[in-house]
């Protein structure tokens, strides 16, 4: 066990695997604010999916009209479905290309692209920027994701 710790030290020490460590948890923070801002925009708009979250509103028929969808909240919602459809494959791909071995400077170049491509995507969505905008930002992310795929798979191909 002694020797799994060793590696793990050593996994720690690693430039590459701190980079991906540290732009991931910038990208999974990003994906939290999406939480607080759906609920935020449901509590404002007083848009609610649930009856149990009416209560406060009201009771019975009076809390019925709360039960709604809402233009904003849907988007912030679409926003964040889009971040959970992006951002999980790149916290597992982006793993495997850190311990993959790659050069620094080009990780560093997938993670930042990502990460800005992801935020720049949340901008575009919430303001809403015009398009082609968003779409762009997010074929910026999806290329980043795709490029780390395919350096894992050249690395260590056992297919």
């Amino acid at each position: 066990r002694s020797g799994e710790m060793a590696k793990l030290t050593q996994l720690i020490d690693n430039d590459v695997f701190r980079a991906y460590a540290t732009y991931t948890t910038i990208v999974l923070l990003k994906m939290m604010l999406m939480s607080l801002l759906t609920a935020y925009f449901r509590i404002t708009r007083k848009a609610f999916v649930n009856p149990e979250d009416t209560a406060s509103f009201g009771k019975g028929e009076s809390a019925k009209k709360y039960l709604r969808t809402d233009q904003d909240v849907e988007r912030v919602r679409r926003g964040h479905l889009n971040d959970l459809e992006n951002i999980v494959p790149f916290l597992g791909i982006g793993l495997l290309y850190a311990l993959s071995g790659p050069e620094l400077y080009s990780a560093l170049l997938h993670f930042r692209i990502f990460v800005g491509s992801r935020i720049l995507h949340t901008f575009a969505y919430m303001i809403p920027l015009p398009q082609p905008s968003r779409g762009l930002s997010w074929v910026a992310g999806y290329a980043v994701t795709i490029s780390m795929a395919y350096k894992v798979l050249k690395t260590s191909l056992y297919l």
